[in-house]
């Protein structure tokens, strides 16, 4: 992080904090506007122009946005490339702000529980994955919730991985320390979720 931040970078940058494994799609007026490696991330993958706020400052974080009324262009986008998104939202009006705009996350959006018709394939399932680990097997269970299906599997690990490649989940939740396993044992690419308990 850049040694002097403005206080709304300093908000950026605490919202950062909370949400670190999220792309920050942060309100800024008629724009969302993303910040440092999120907005490389995002130039990429939405082919929208990377820049600074300021070119005078070398060590300014690099900045990436677009217009807030093409969200349902480019949200889809971020989640069909299996990243989750954090929608910070402006949540008073800036007209009636004293100082800075009050901003604070308003959706947070996963390749496995998005419902949003442009981010979902209406030929597929989206399913929500759920693996639990013990020494010697396995158990999984499927959840739609665009469809409300929901279906439980154990046994093992190779009868589990069978059930994640045939289900094809958007994304896949575990234990918080269990990451080292999950790759281990699944040689199948996920979108994986490591969740405390």
């Amino acid at each position: 992080m850049p040694p002097k931040l403005t206080p709304m970078m300093q908000q950026f940058f605490d919202v950062k904090n909370q949400y670190p494994d999220a792309i920050i799609l942060f309100r800024c007026g008629d724009f969302y506007e993303t910040y440092d490696k999120d907005a490389e991330i995002a130039s990429e993958i939405l082919g929208i122009t990377l820049t600074k706020r300021s070119c005078k400052d070398a060590d300014a974080p690099a900045m990436a946005g677009f217009p807030h009324h093409a969200l349902d262009t480019y949200l889809p986008k971020l989640v069909r490339a299996g990243l989750r998104v954090a929608i910070c939202d402006q949540l008073e009006d800036p007209k009636l702000a004293k100082k800075l705009v009050k901003r604070g996350i308003t959706e947070l959006v996963t390749p496995g529980v998005s419902t949003n018709d442009n981010v979902l394939d209406v030929k597929e399932n989206n399913f929500l994955a759920a693996v639990h680990l013990t020494k010697q097997q396995a158990g999984v269970s499927f959840l739609d919730i665009s469809t409300g299906e929901f279906l439980v599997g154990e046994g093992t690990f190779d009868y589990v991985e069978k059930l994640l490649n045939s289900f094809a989940p958007k994304e896949v939740l575990y234990e918080y320390g269990k990451r080292r396993d999950m790759e281990a044992l699944f040689t199948a690419k996920f979108h994986l979720q490591e969740q405390d308990d």
